[in-house]
Protein backbone atom coordinates (compact mmCIF):
# COMPACT_ATOMS: atom_id res chain seq x y z
CA UNK A 1 0.00 0.00 0.00
CA UNK A 2 2.87 2.38 0.73
CA UNK A 3 4.29 2.02 -2.77
CA UNK A 4 0.92 2.74 -4.39
CA UNK A 5 0.40 5.73 -2.10
CA UNK A 6 3.83 7.22 -2.82
CA UNK A 7 3.31 6.64 -6.55
CA UNK A 8 0.08 8.66 -6.32
CA UNK A 9 1.87 11.37 -4.30
CA UNK A 10 4.48 11.65 -7.07
CA UNK A 11 1.72 12.13 -9.65
CA UNK A 12 0.09 14.85 -7.54
CA UNK A 13 3.48 16.48 -7.01
CA UNK A 14 4.04 16.60 -10.77
CA UNK A 15 0.55 17.89 -11.42
CA UNK A 16 1.00 20.78 -8.97
CA UNK A 17 4.53 21.42 -10.33
CA UNK A 18 6.05 21.50 -6.85
CA UNK A 19 9.74 21.56 -5.92
CA UNK A 20 11.63 18.27 -5.48
CA UNK A 21 12.23 19.20 -1.85
CA UNK A 22 8.47 19.17 -1.30
CA UNK A 23 8.17 15.63 -2.62
CA UNK A 24 10.93 14.27 -0.41
CA UNK A 25 9.58 16.04 2.68
CA UNK A 26 6.05 14.78 1.91
CA UNK A 27 7.21 11.16 1.76
CA UNK A 28 9.26 11.69 4.91
CA UNK A 29 6.21 13.06 6.77
CA UNK A 30 4.02 10.16 5.60
CA UNK A 31 6.57 7.62 6.80
CA UNK A 32 7.08 9.38 10.13
CA UNK A 33 3.36 9.64 10.78
CA UNK A 34 2.64 6.02 9.81
CA UNK A 35 5.47 4.93 12.10
CA UNK A 36 3.81 6.67 15.06
CA UNK A 37 0.13 6.08 14.29
CA UNK A 38 -1.76 3.14 12.90
CA UNK A 39 -3.55 4.45 9.82
CA UNK A 40 -6.51 2.64 8.25
CA UNK A 41 -6.23 2.00 4.54
CA UNK A 42 -9.14 4.32 3.78
CA UNK A 43 -7.33 7.21 5.50
CA UNK A 44 -3.91 6.79 3.84
CA UNK A 45 -4.74 9.23 1.05
CA UNK A 46 -5.86 11.76 3.64
CA UNK A 47 -2.51 11.41 5.44
CA UNK A 48 -0.70 11.88 2.13
CA UNK A 49 -2.69 14.99 1.24
CA UNK A 50 -2.14 16.51 4.68
CA UNK A 51 1.59 15.69 4.49
CA UNK A 52 1.84 17.37 1.09
CA UNK A 53 -0.04 20.40 2.38
CA UNK A 54 2.40 20.70 5.30
CA UNK A 55 5.45 20.14 3.06
CA UNK A 56 4.15 22.68 0.54
CA UNK A 57 3.74 25.31 3.22
CA UNK A 58 7.24 24.54 4.45
CA UNK A 59 9.08 24.45 1.10
CA UNK A 60 7.06 26.35 -1.51
CA UNK A 61 6.66 30.07 -2.03
CA UNK A 62 3.12 29.56 -3.32
CA UNK A 63 1.63 26.44 -1.74
CA UNK A 64 -1.48 24.82 -3.23
CA UNK A 65 -4.72 25.73 -1.51
CA UNK A 66 -6.71 23.24 0.58
CA UNK A 67 -9.46 23.28 -2.07
CA UNK A 68 -6.86 22.02 -4.59
CA UNK A 69 -6.27 18.99 -2.37
CA UNK A 70 -10.02 18.43 -1.98
CA UNK A 71 -10.29 18.47 -5.78
CA UNK A 72 -7.29 16.18 -6.36
CA UNK A 73 -8.81 13.54 -4.06
CA UNK A 74 -12.06 13.74 -6.05
CA UNK A 75 -13.88 15.13 -2.98
CA UNK A 76 -13.12 11.99 -0.98
CA UNK A 77 -12.22 14.24 1.96
CA UNK A 78 -13.64 17.57 3.00
CA UNK A 79 -11.67 20.72 3.67
CA UNK A 80 -12.26 20.25 7.40
CA UNK A 81 -10.96 16.65 7.35
CA UNK A 82 -7.78 17.73 5.60
CA UNK A 83 -7.17 20.59 8.02
CA UNK A 84 -7.92 18.34 10.99
CA UNK A 85 -5.41 15.75 9.75
CA UNK A 86 -2.85 18.49 9.14
CA UNK A 87 -3.32 19.67 12.73
CA UNK A 88 -3.11 16.12 14.10
CA UNK A 89 0.09 15.43 12.18
CA UNK A 90 1.72 18.66 13.31
CA UNK A 91 0.84 17.87 16.92
CA UNK A 92 2.28 14.36 16.60
CA UNK A 93 5.49 15.80 15.13
CA UNK A 94 5.48 18.49 17.83
CA UNK A 95 5.91 20.91 14.89
CA UNK A 96 9.38 19.45 14.22
CA UNK A 97 9.44 19.29 10.42
CA UNK A 98 13.12 19.91 9.89
CA UNK A 99 14.39 16.51 8.86
CA UNK A 100 17.14 16.36 6.27
CA UNK A 101 16.06 14.39 3.22
CA UNK A 102 18.19 12.53 0.72
CA UNK A 103 17.62 15.40 -1.74
CA UNK A 104 19.23 17.93 0.62
CA UNK A 105 22.16 15.61 1.31
CA UNK A 106 22.63 15.06 -2.42
CA UNK A 107 22.68 18.82 -3.03
CA UNK A 108 25.45 19.20 -0.47
CA UNK A 109 27.50 16.22 -1.65
CA UNK A 110 27.20 17.27 -5.30
CA UNK A 111 28.35 20.76 -4.37
CA UNK A 112 31.43 19.37 -2.63
CA UNK A 113 32.58 17.37 -5.65
CA UNK A 114 31.46 19.96 -8.23
CA UNK A 115 29.21 17.50 -10.00
CA UNK A 116 28.53 17.99 -13.71
CA UNK A 117 24.94 18.37 -14.91
CA UNK A 118 24.60 14.85 -16.32
CA UNK A 119 25.90 13.28 -13.12
CA UNK A 120 23.59 15.48 -11.00
CA UNK A 121 20.51 14.37 -12.93
CA UNK A 122 21.49 10.71 -12.77
CA UNK A 123 22.12 10.93 -9.01
CA UNK A 124 18.81 12.74 -8.57
CA UNK A 125 17.03 9.96 -10.48
CA UNK A 126 18.77 7.39 -8.28
CA UNK A 127 17.49 9.00 -5.06
CA UNK A 128 13.96 9.13 -6.47
CA UNK A 129 13.83 5.37 -7.09
CA UNK A 130 13.96 4.44 -3.36
CA UNK A 131 10.95 6.65 -2.59
CA UNK A 132 8.46 3.92 -3.53
CA UNK A 133 10.50 0.96 -2.31
CA UNK A 134 9.81 0.14 1.33
CA UNK A 135 12.96 -1.91 1.87
CA UNK A 136 15.04 1.20 1.19
CA UNK A 137 13.69 2.74 4.41
CA UNK A 138 16.40 0.82 6.25
CA UNK A 139 18.99 3.26 4.84
CA UNK A 140 19.47 6.77 6.16
CA UNK A 141 18.83 9.70 3.81
CA UNK A 142 22.54 10.58 3.84
CA UNK A 143 23.46 7.00 2.90
CA UNK A 144 20.96 7.02 0.01
CA UNK A 145 22.31 10.35 -1.27
CA UNK A 146 25.95 9.30 -0.97
CA UNK A 147 25.23 5.92 -2.59
CA UNK A 148 23.40 7.61 -5.46
CA UNK A 149 26.35 9.90 -6.08
CA UNK A 150 28.75 6.97 -5.80
CA UNK A 151 26.72 4.96 -8.31
CA UNK A 152 26.33 7.91 -10.70
CA UNK A 153 30.09 8.49 -10.63
CA UNK A 154 30.69 4.79 -11.22
CA UNK A 155 28.30 4.69 -14.20
CA UNK A 156 29.46 7.90 -15.89
CA UNK A 157 33.17 8.00 -15.08
CA UNK A 158 33.88 4.35 -15.92
CA UNK A 159 37.26 4.40 -14.23
CA UNK A 160 38.78 3.96 -10.79
CA UNK A 161 38.54 6.67 -8.20
CA UNK A 162 34.75 6.80 -7.98
CA UNK A 163 34.92 7.70 -4.32
CA UNK A 164 37.62 10.21 -3.39
CA UNK A 165 39.05 10.98 0.03
CA UNK A 166 37.36 14.39 -0.11
CA UNK A 167 33.95 12.80 -0.73
CA UNK A 168 34.59 10.34 2.08
CA UNK A 169 35.47 13.24 4.38
CA UNK A 170 32.37 15.30 3.55
CA UNK A 171 29.85 12.44 3.43
CA UNK A 172 31.24 10.41 6.30
CA UNK A 173 30.96 7.20 4.27
CA UNK A 174 33.64 4.95 2.90
CA UNK A 175 33.21 3.18 -0.41
CA UNK A 176 32.70 -0.06 1.49
CA UNK A 177 29.84 1.44 3.54
CA UNK A 178 28.04 2.55 0.37
CA UNK A 179 28.16 -0.73 -1.51
CA UNK A 180 25.10 -2.32 0.13
CA UNK A 181 22.81 0.62 -0.62
CA UNK A 182 24.31 1.08 -4.10
CA UNK A 183 23.69 -2.60 -4.82
CA UNK A 184 20.03 -2.24 -3.80
CA UNK A 185 19.76 0.80 -6.07
CA UNK A 186 21.17 -1.27 -8.94
CA UNK A 187 18.46 -3.87 -8.30
CA UNK A 188 15.84 -1.10 -8.45
CA UNK A 189 17.26 0.12 -11.78
CA UNK A 190 17.23 -3.33 -13.34
CA UNK A 191 13.67 -4.02 -12.17
CA UNK A 192 12.25 -0.62 -13.14
CA UNK A 193 10.83 -1.77 -16.49
CA UNK A 194 8.83 -4.51 -14.78
CA UNK A 195 7.61 -2.24 -11.99
CA UNK A 196 3.98 -1.13 -12.27
CA UNK A 197 4.61 2.00 -10.20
Amino acid sequence: MRGILVDWVIEVHLRFKLLPETLFLTVNLIDRYCEKQQVHRTRLQLVAVAAMLIASKYEEIYAPMVRDFVYITDNAYSREEILEMESRMLMDFQFDLTNPTSYRFLERFAQVCETQTQMWYLAQYLIELPLIEQRMLSYTPSNIAASALYLARKILMRKDGHWTAELQKHTGYTEEQLRSCAKDMCILITCIEKCSL
